[in-house]
């Protein structure tokens, strides 16, 4: 990602003066902060997303119509590419991600080029924060004894959406993308009750006994049901005990534009994005 930065730069010739996580992703976001400790660039406390997300179309530059090309794409091998020009942002994640798929892995990708001024219009400011803060609830949570799971939840206002275990596992990797579905039994005061996840990348619907509990844009996060940390969807496997829980999404997303590229109809559903806290009544 460092050397995707620097081909950046010498391609349109200017300096790059601070770097943004286009989501708060598991990779990508200190991946970001690595490359600009590399390079010596700043990294903003802040995001395009306030989420991770699979699609760089699900992101605030696209809903206000910044432009995010030329992007300079970099794999594990050394192989440079850059994507000049695109019909559409679909179109330059598409090439984006069978690039990735050509290098037999991940890529390291730099674009979204804007001038301070632009970035204010479209960050979501202080999600680095934010994401600093909730680890160190959960570790203090831990170290005192308590349940991690409601600390966190209470502190983000969400809902526990079930506690169980993973009985059932689906998954294929797919034009780039790993797609699949996991289905949780209840256990505790969640007995009785099935919940099942349908992700790509991310998590982006579940049903709680065949209803719709929860979709995007709001999210859908599984974390361990005894520490609280994070489970990524390649690691969750079949007896894990999680919980999952759900929050509302950015206010930046909850619009026409954001539903439309980030609500479950995008990911081809036949059904509307209600938001979360409607759903849970």
């Amino acid at each position: 990602m460092a050397i995707a930065i620097k081909e950046l730069s010498n391609y349109i010739g200017k300096k790059v003066n601070a770097l943004i996580p286009i989501e708060l992703g598991g990779a990508n976001t200190p991946g970001c902060i690595a490359a600009g400790l590399i390079t010596g660039i700043p990294t903003i406390d802040g995001d395009y997303t306030g989420r991770a997300i699979p699609e760089i179309s699900q992101t605030t530059p696209y809903l206000h119509d910044k432009s995010l090309l030329p992007i300079t794409s970099v794999d594990a091998w050394g192989n440079i590419c850059i994507i000049k020009d695109s019909t559409s942002y679909l179109i330059a994640e598409r090439i984006g991600k069978f690039l990735s798929a050509a290098s037999y892995g991940l890529t390291g990708d730099a674009g979204f080029l804007m001038t301070g001024k632009e970035v204010k219009e479209v960050i979501i400011p202080g999600t680095l924060t934010e994401c600093y803060n909730i680890g160190k609830l959960i570790r203090e949570a831990r170290v005192a004894g308590k349940d991690p799971v409601h600390k966190l939840v209470n502190a983000l206002s969400g809902w526990i959406l079930i506690k169980g275990i993973v009985f059932k596992k689906e998954w294929e990797d797919r034009v780039g993308y790993y797609w699949g579905t996991h289905s949780i039994e209840g256990t505790g005061e969640f007995s009785g009750n099935q919940l099942k996840i349908w992700f790509k990348n991310e998590n982006h619907v579940a049903w709680k006994n065949n209803s719709v509990i929860a979709t995007s844009p709001d999210i859908i996060s599984v974390v361990d049901l005894k520490t609280g940390d994070p489970i990524a969807n390649p690691n969750l496997k079949e007896g894990d005990e999680i919980a999952v829980i759900a929050l509302k999404a950015r206010p930046q997303f909850r619009n026409s534009k954001g539903i439309g590229i980030l609500g479950p109809r995008h990911f081809g559903f036949d059904f509307d994005y209600v938001p979360i806290e409607k759903l849970v009544k």
